[in-house]
């Protein structure tokens, strides 16, 4: 017997999602039924679809444009972190480890998933270059394979737009697989101080 049609579009909207399979999309989806204030979810998702957008300089989420990171004129200019996704951005800042600027790539390469380099905002960051003002980009995206070759994919970008800019890529203290939203203040801090000049040969 299928679900009714209501129903049914409620659990494929869930199994849409990144790491949702049908059986936990069924569960999420009941689970909603039974919640007297599960409405609350559909307001949250509402008002966070309709009350951010991308920051026109570093293309994090924001609810102000430009992002309060960017428009801060205490924070170092130029200087340029790069992280894959917002929640880099979050977990960098929560650290207090670093006082420059950021640039959001939106994901990494993953062909497999889906994920190519038309699907990042390198244009973007390219652009933040062309004035000069940059004197060092600081490639933070994870230590795993994918990171390895969005960074890659990076430094080749810069390369062919003939920036002058330095770019570096975090070194000791990031572990081999982790990801940078769950290391702590210690290990983001030597990671960052040990940061490390990057060549494509």
């Amino acid at each position: 017997m299928a679900y009714p049609e209501p129903l049914e579009e409620l659990v494929v909207s869930f199994e849409n999602l990144p790491g949702i399979g049908r059986r936990t999309a069924e569960r999420l989806a009941f689970h909603l039924l039974r919640d007297p204030e599960a409405g609350k979810l559909a307001l949250a998702i509402e008002r966070a679809l309709g009350e951010t957008e991308h920051c026109a300089l570093c293309c994090n989420v924001t609810e102000t444009d430009p992002c309060v990171i960017c428009s801060d004129e205490q924070r170092a200019r130029d200087v340029i972190l790069v992280v894959e996704e917002p929640r880099d951005v979050e977990a960098v800042e929560r650290s207090g480890a670093w006082n420059g600027l950021y640039h959001v790539l939106f994901g990494a390469l993953n062909p497999s998933d889906g994920k190519e380099e038309v699907h990042l905002s390198i244009p973007q960051l390219i652009r933040r270059l062309e004035d000069g003002r940059v004197r060092e980009l600081i490639l933070g995206t994870d230590p795993d394979a994918e990171g390895e070759a969005t960074a890659l994919c990076v430094l080749e970008a810069v390369e062919r737009a003939q920036s002058k800019v330095r770019v570096t890529r975090m070194a000791r203290g990031l572990p081999a697989g982790s990801a940078i939203e769950y290391l702590h203040r210690g290990v983001l801090e030597d990671a960052l101080e040990g940061r490390r000049p990057i060549q494509t040969r």
